[in-house]
């Protein structure tokens, strides 16, 4: 009666060990296959010996074992797709599990990131980051403005007499006399090229000719 309450929890069946167990049983029935293939195929061997030997009895029960061992086969088969498909369907469950674990990861982690960080602190931040850069734009304002004797003068008033210069300097360059002519670009007529005197057969022959007299 105590065994009965201090038994042990049953554990809950993992995914993985499940296939396990599911592959080792699969190998069972494959080399359980194999075996009756061999035990069928020595089984019709056995009853064509029979047969020539022309004792008919002992081949129709070497048949009869035969068809036993092919149905043993066929029922073995059967049970290697079921496996196939348990085993598929583990797996699937199993890659669906792992990916539900990545999004609860993940989707914890989100929360807590949020949790850590709300939206009150981040309007804050940006506060002080505009503050802080409109701090900077009045100090380099007021950096560029000039100091000194140079802050009393009046800008109208420089670029007028800046206006004035060059209006003077303008007239200046009207009223000046012109000293030299402007010299005509001289243009060279390209030569005409020479005719080139031809040598015919007439004049080879008289210089030949002359040699022949001077010899």
């Amino acid at each position: 009666m105590f065994r009965k309450f201090l038994r042990k929890p049953k554990e809950e069946p993992n995914a993985l060990t499940t296939l396990e167990g599911l592959n080792v049983h699969l190998g069972m029935l494959e080399k359980s296959e194999k075996l009756a293939l061999k035990k069928a195929a020595a089984e019709a061997e056995k009853a064509k010996g029979f047969a020539k030997a022309n004792n008919k009895r002992a081949a129709i029960q070497c048949l009869k074992k035969k068809r036993g061992y092919e149905q043993q086969i066929e029922q073995l088969g059967n049970f290697q797709l079921r496996i196939h498909d348990q085993m598929i369907m583990l797996e699937g469950a199993k890659a669906t599990t792992a990916t539900v674990d990545a999004l609860r990861s993940g989707a914890a982690a989100m929360k807590a990131v949020q949790k850590a960080m709300n939206i009150d602190d981040v309007d804050k931040t940006m506060d002080e980051i505009n503050e802080q850069t409109e701090n900077m734009k009045q100090m380099q304002e007021a950096l560029s403005n000039p100091i000194g004797a140079f802050a009393d003068f009046d800008e109208d008033e420089l670029e007028a007499e800046l206006e004035e210069l060059e209006g003077a300097e303008l007239e200046e360059q009207l009223l000046q006399p012109a000293t030299q002519a402007p010299v005509a670009p001289v243009y060279n007529a390209p030569s005409r090229p020479q005719p080139v005197k031809r040598r015919t057969e007439e004049d080879e022959l008289v210089a030949l000719q002359a040699e022949m007299a001077l010899s």
